[in-house]
């Protein structure tokens, strides 16, 4: 599950990582952002669909909406699409099969059971190096049938948790490496299945911080709290 997380990367930053361009449909407003929720716009890496070829980096909203729903009343149950079910979820196996991005993030929150805490305690999780990285995508475009407006969203794909992650949630978002990039992002590599599987642990962090990250009002930075980072 991923339901919440941060980009504070710069644009420049962003671009540099994952080697893109800002693309037509916009990319250039990236303030930072330390609490971004489902339904707002979010950053995400695609093949460009018009010259000149290449990763573009554009804005889609979070919660995937399939061309064929009637209206985006969907999106916000489509933020996560399940890796083991997703080539057969109507929702998703169009754009599983066409149209993949990356979502780029800084580190996303998951929250433990505490006892005494309603709501459990917040973590942020992320590289172990601090690096910004890519989670597997899928995009889809729907248009307004009153309006004629198109809207772009967009999904996170999950899997299992590692070790890290096992303590608070058994579900983690795919993190894909340079390499794995480059294959999620060209359907006509083969298989896909090979890279939707848990991130090395060792390679990550972890660390509590304030509660009021559980407000999406709430925008951050949010400060860290003992114990220090957990590493593999």
């Amino acid at each position: 599950m991923c339901g919440r997380y941060l980009i504070v990367s710069t644009l420049d930053t962003i671009l540099n990582t994952f080697d893109a361009r800002p693309g037509a449909a916009g990319a250039g407003n990236f303030p930072p952002r330390h609490n971004v929720a489902p339904t707002q716009a979010v950053p995400i890496v695609r093949e460009a669909a018009e010259a000149p070829a290449g990763r573009e980096l554009v804005h889609a909203t979070w919660g995937l909406i399939p061309f064929w729903a009637k209206d985006r009343t969907i999106g916000p149950r489509c933020i996560n699409a399940r890796s083991e079910t997703v080539t057969t979820t109507p929702a998703f196996r169009e754009a599983y099969k066409r149209r993949r991005c990356l979502v780029v993030m800084d580190g996303f929150y998951e929250w433990q059971k505490t006892a005494g805490r309603k709501g459990g305690q917040p973590h942020r999780i992320g590289m172990a190096d601090q690096a910004p990285f890519a989670t597997a995508g899928l995009w889809e475009r729907w248009t307004d049938k009153e309006t004629g407006q198109p809207l772009d969203s967009c999904t996170i794909l999950t899997t299992t948790a590692n070790a890290l992650l096992a303590p608070l949630h058994d579900r983690m978002p795919v993190i894909l490496d340079a390499a794995a990039q480059a294959l999620w992002l060209d359907p006509a590599a083969g298989d896909a299945s090979v890279l939707l599987r848990p991130y090395p642990a060792e390679r990550m962090a972890l660390v509590p911080v304030d509660p009021a990250v559980g407000n999406v009002r709430n925008q951050g930075p949010f400060a860290e709290l003992t114990p220090t980072p957990v590493l593999l």
